[in-house]
């Protein structure tokens, strides 16, 4: 549980230090990746973001080793009341009335999924079959590339209204939730005796290669989002969405049981449809007060 809360608070407090430092870059654009990578990485307040992240992950790795799936994605959820408190404060971003409805409406879906755990009674898995692992993750990956890509497309029309960026967070969410599946497997490749014996039963499975691919393809499509798109929204869509696949498919495939009690079965399956029906609702369009825009490069003379 400790773990887990300090993991919560250091991803709300790297996202928050991310966003701020993009606000005074020129503008990124995934389609110009090392470019993107150059000027996040001369930022110090951007760098001190990614530590706060990479330390998350450590944090993570311990929870996956101790907590079942759904149980772990709950608590890492709740973590969203701090990272909204942390961009208004630090980024002075405004969520709409609609907006706070869609997030309390997700805090408490996420609420009955902790409510259908019972200590004792869930277990931890330590293992899944290979082949299903790829094919839970290699579509969801395509499709969370497709959707950016989608969503890259209409942004670029200048007539369109400005986006809330919930399909850049469903696209980003969906390499996460791949990636957060990479991690909960590589939690269970480290209980090998020894560090050798643990290094090649990791590199023998597909684990360390997916999140290869997320970490890349992730770094470079959050921070283009990020940086278009109020932190306040696109990250709790984005987590919403990495929960609910970790904690479904994540679930299936790890295979660890749902609950055999029919309130609490039903408390988990409630809660899962009432935050697939909130993305589903929340507005596609930005009426909030907008951030200042990046700073544009200068011109030579």
């Amino acid at each position: 549980m400790a773990a887990a809360l300090l993991a919560n608070t250091l991803y709300s407090l790297g996202f928050v230090l991310e966003k701020r430092a993009l606000t005074s870059l020129p503008e990124v654009s995934i389609r110009q990746p090392a470019r993107l990578l150059r000027l996040v990485l001369g930022s110090p307040l951007w760098i001190g973001g990614s530590l706060a992240l990479a330390a998350g992950f450590a944090a993570q790795l311990v929870v996956y080793r101790t907590l079942p799936i759904a149980a772990a994605q709950g608590i890492f959820v709740s973590g969203l009341v701090l990272l909204v408190l942390l961009s208004a404060r630090l980024l002075g971003e405004e969520t709409s009335g609609r907006e706070r409805y869609a997030l309390g409406a997700i805090l408490l879906a996420l609420l009955m999924v902790v409510l259908s755990l019972r200590e004792g009674s869930d277990t931890v898995s330590q293992d899944a079959p290979y082949p299903l692992i790829l094919l839970v993750c290699v579509p969801s990956l395509a499709a969370g590339v497709w959707l950016y890509a989608s969503a890259e497309r209409r942004t670029r029309n200048r007539h369109r209204r400005p986006t809330t960026g919930v399909e850049y967070g469903v696209a980003v969410g969906l390499l996460y939730g791949v990636s957060s599946l990479a991690i909960k497997g590589v939690s269970s490749r480290l209980t090998t005796h020894g560090i050798g014996g643990a290094v090649l039963d990791l590199l023998s499975s597909p684990y360390p290669y997916l999140l290869l691919f997320t970490g890349v393809f992730g770094l470079v499509m959050s921070q283009a989002a990020l940086q278009r798109c109020r932190a306040s929204l696109i990250v709790p869509v984005c987590t919403t969405v990495t929960s609910l696949f970790t904690a479904v498919l994540g679930t299936l495939s790890f295979g660890e049981a749902l609950p055999d009690e029919p309130l609490r079965l039903a408390l988990r399956v409630a809660g899962t449809a009432l935050a697939v029906a909130v993305l589903l609702t929340m507005p596609k369009h930005d009426t909030a007060p907008r951030p200042s825009p990046p700073a544009k490069e200068l011109a030579s003379p």
